[in-house]
């Protein structure tokens, strides 16, 4: 009845969301930065190395990854506050790479290219934990990969949500209005007395802690990471999450994320013409609508249809 499959597929969609929210937020102020697949590096293995060597309990090093992603954006955000587009942009990218080639190197610690296997898996714990108390799956009528898959997926999903509400309140606030103001026109917003540098280092802290934080979990859902799940590629990736849903509000990068991981998905059984598909999907998106497909505009449309159907009503 539950297939593991499907559950494994929407995982990682959770998680990509995650990471499209976490460039959303560094893009709210105007900042182009590449650097969330180096912080999401950095949370990834900060918790594989604190759970796999040390035995520190998941939460806490899925914390210790996601505060160490968050002062690191904050020691790149100061010194790159003069950078400004592709700038900058560039600067986040090397930066990315610089942590993925320390990780590649420091092969005492991280095994270097061949990455570090044998991470706990959160399903897979969770489990052993329950049966401690004498709970079996198969009491509620699930196989034991079921009930992992479920559980990772519920505890994703619980997450996500709590961060798009978090998010969707903070736009709604008076540091979300400032954001906005600094993305529309920075000097404008200085003058008015918005502390842009403040907000900025903010933005970038946030994305990190956010980035870190996918990344964490991301390596407890698979069990095993390399540097190469942190390539540029996956700098890209992310950028390209929120560009083609939209940058410009929340719901944006929900839709990138959630449909781009879906894609390849759907398009498997054409073999190798899925990727020629999925490229050709991204540049007609981008010569039709290259504010994103999810935008204001349509959010307005969507919301005076259903404002009219209530007054037919």
């Amino acid at each position: 009845m539950i297939n593991p499959y499907y559950l494994q597929v929407a995982s990682f969609i959770l998680i990509n969301i995650l990471l499209g929210l976490s460039i959303y937020i560094t893009l709210s102020t105007g900042q182009l930065s590449l650097g969330n697949a180096g912080f999401m590096s950095i949370g990834a293995y900060t918790t594989a190395l604190l759970t796999s060597k040390l035995g520190l309990p998941i939460p806490l090093g899925i914390l210790a990854g996601s505060f160490l992603a968050a002062l690191m954006g904050t020691l790149i955000g100061i010194p790159t506050l003069r950078l400004h587009g592709v700038y900058l942009a560039i600067a986040t990218l090397g930066f990315g790479e610089v942590v993925r080639v320390i990780f590649i190197n420091w092969e005492s610690l991280t095994n270097g290219a061949v990455g570090v296997a044998g991470i706990p898996h959160l399903g897979r714990t969770i489990l052993a934990q329950v049966q401690k108390y004498g709970f079996s799956p198969e009491s509620i009528g699930l196989k034991n990969n079921e009930f992992i898959s479920l559980t990772v997926f519920s505890i994703l999903l619980f997450i996500t949500i709590l961060v798009v509400f978090f998010f969707g309140r903070l736009d709604r606030s008076r540091v979300g209005r400032a954001f906005s103001s600094i993305r529309m026109d920075e000097k404008a917003a200085e003058a008015m007395g918005i502390n842009t540098t403040y907000y900025k280092i903010l933005t970038f802290s946030q994305g990190a802690l956010l980035a870190g934080f996918a990344g964490a979990l991301f390596a407890h859902v698979t069990g095993y990471i390399s540097p190469a799940d942190f390539t540029y590629h996956r700098a890209v990736e992310i950028l390209v999450f929120a560009v083609f849903g939209g940058s410009e509000i929340l719901w944006g990068p929900i839709f990138g994320a959630s449909f781009l991981t879906v894609m390849p998905e759907l398009l498997r059984s054409l073999s190798e013409y899925r990727y020629m598909i999925y490229g050709i999907v991204l540049v007609l998106m981008m010569v039709f609508r290259p504010q994103g497909f999810i935008d204001a505009n349509l959010i307005d449309w969507f919301r005076g249809r259903k404002n009219r159907g209530n007054d037919a009503a």
